[in-house]
């Protein structure tokens, strides 16, 4: 539940409101308290001015000697009995049980001396038991008085705490809104002014991931996370369109230029080819030679301009189920006596059952023939060609043609299926070859991705996308993996 913003802060919620419920119990009990101390305190106070009518009899009965003072006196005493009986708990929690049979061994004493003069009607009462009357009376009136004034003391100590309570209550209060406006502020807005100044990038054209150091996996760790991988995703997609525009242009402008270029060519070769056919007698040796070696830079310069015309070629073939094991095999018997006089190794590795997929048969041998013959020319001193083919999903194929050439170094491999852009000596190619591979593949709905390591050789991975199945053919379809 911590994982999550929203559990953090319903955490935060619930664990003040629990506090907030807690004191708010505790100020209930504290105000009942209060009101049961005053009521008992009430108490306390009926039977100090019990005793105090009590002593005001007494004194009279000394002064004028009217055994009726006495009788009156009986009355209240009898009242503060019956009240100490009914707080006897109350004070012993007060003051202890030993203090409390002090206190009625006073007031029994107290009552005793009294019964015995209003039961003989006597009015003459001996010293003795003035003094012993009168140390009662004082008794009894200091022990209450210190039971008020305890009593008094606690009220007063539940009073402060009654005031403290709303303080406490504002001070936990405050804290939660803090911690849940510190949880807002740090896990929510920090990181959403983040991803913010990041969009604004990303419109400028930089796709930089978000450099976001999240201490759970949280709400905000997965958009930042969703973000980061749509950010990639454009990133690529634009690499893509690019490059696709890249191709389209360059493509409209070779198109013109090779076919500009093609008339003269063609009157050129057929011009020289006619003066061989017809004049080969009379054309000396070495001028013969020059001849011939028009004829030969010219079909070097009609392949360079076919390469041309293939890179600019924007029409839109038809497309029939084809089978990626027979498309490879059929690509492979076109570069089987270069491997031979190379003498590089090919291994094969075609996983069974593979999906059908949907192309132009030309179009791709066309793009394995470009990936096959790169790699015979990055191995000059032999080497080994792996052809494998498995399926990558259940929407692509993928097809690996690795060589152990020499490899492609890292700074090229960014321009790697730029058009016109080549690793080989002058003279040796156009630099077109991967870029029309490139769109042949891009044209049939897949991707290509190339690793490499500088003498270790390189990898060219083609994804091509599989032919949907159908309803009956679902089952039973074998889903092979090579690796």
């Amino acid at each position: 539940m911590l994982n999550t913003i929203r559990g953090r802060i319903i955490a935060v919620l619930i664990l003040g409101l629990a506090v907030l419920l807690l004191i708010t119990a505790i100020n209930f009990w504290n105000v009942f308290s209060v009101n049961e101390k005053i009521r008992i305190i009430e108490n306390y106070d009926d039977l100090f001015n019990d005793i105090l009518e009590v002593r005001r009899y007494e004194k009279n009965f000394i002064l004028y000697k009217n055994v009726n003072d006495l009788k009156e006196s009986l009355e209240y005493l009898d009242k503060a009995e019956d009240l100490a009986r009914r707080l006897a708990l109350n004070i012993s929690e007060l003051v202890g049980s030993e203090e409390f049979d002090h206190f009625m061994s006073s007031l029994h004493s107290y009552r005793q001396v009294i019964v015995k003069y209003t039961v003989s009607d006597n009015d003459q009462i001996s010293q003795s038991d003035i003094t012993l009357m009168r140390s009662r009376g004082k008794e009894l009136i200091e022990f209450v008085s210190r039971f008020i004034d305890i009593k008094r003391k606690r009220i007063h100590r539940a009073l402060s705490r009654s005031v403290v309570i709303p303080f406490l209550f504002l001070l936990i209060f405050f804290t939660v809104i803090i911690l849940t406006f510190r949880i807002v502020v740090r896990d929510i807005f920090q990181p959403l002014q983040l991803i913010e100044r990041t969009t604004k990038e990303i419109a400028q054209g930089n796709f930089s991931p978000i450099d976001y150091k999240a201490r759970t996996k949280d709400e905000i760790f997965d958009l930042v996370t969703a973000f980061n991988k749509m950010a990639r995703e454009i990133d690529e997609g634009q690499e893509e369109l690019v490059q696709s525009r890249k191709i389209a242009a360059l493509g409209t402008f070779t198109a013109g230029v090779a076919h500009e270029i093609n008339n003269p060519l063609n009157n050129i070769y057929l011009t020289a080819e006619a003066l061989i056919e017809d004049f080969e007698q009379q054309i000396p040796g070495e001028a013969k030679e020059l001849v011939l070696d028009i004829l030969y830079q010219s079909e070097r310069a009609a392949e360079v301009v076919g390469n041309l015309l293939d890179f600019s070629r924007s029409e839109h073939p038809s497309y029939t189920e084809l089978s990626v094991d027979d498309v490879i095999q059929r690509t492979v018997k076109l570069v089987k006596n270069q491997l031979m006089l190379t003498g590089i190794n090919l291994e094969m590795e075609i996983a069974s059952g593979l999906p059908e997929i949907k192309g132009a048969q030309r179009h791709l041998q066309q793009v394995f023939l470009n990936l096959f013959l790169n790699a015979i020319h990055a191995m000059p001193n032999t080497g080994e060609l792996t052809v494998s083919a498995t399926t990558y999903s259940s929407e692509y194929i993928r097809i690996d043609v690795k060589d152990t050439g020499v490899g492609i170094r890292a700074e090229d491999l960014e321009r790697i299926f730029d058009p016109f852009f080549t690793t080989k000596g002058v003279g040796r190619g156009t630099g077109l070859g991967l870029s029309v591979t490139y769109g042949i593949v891009k044209e049939h709905g897949g991707y290509i991705e190339v690793a490499s390591e500088v003498g270790k050789g390189s990898t060219f991975s083609v994804f091509l996308p599989v032919v949907a199945e159908r309803p009956e053919e679902q089952d039973g379809r074998p889903n092979s993996h090579s690796g």
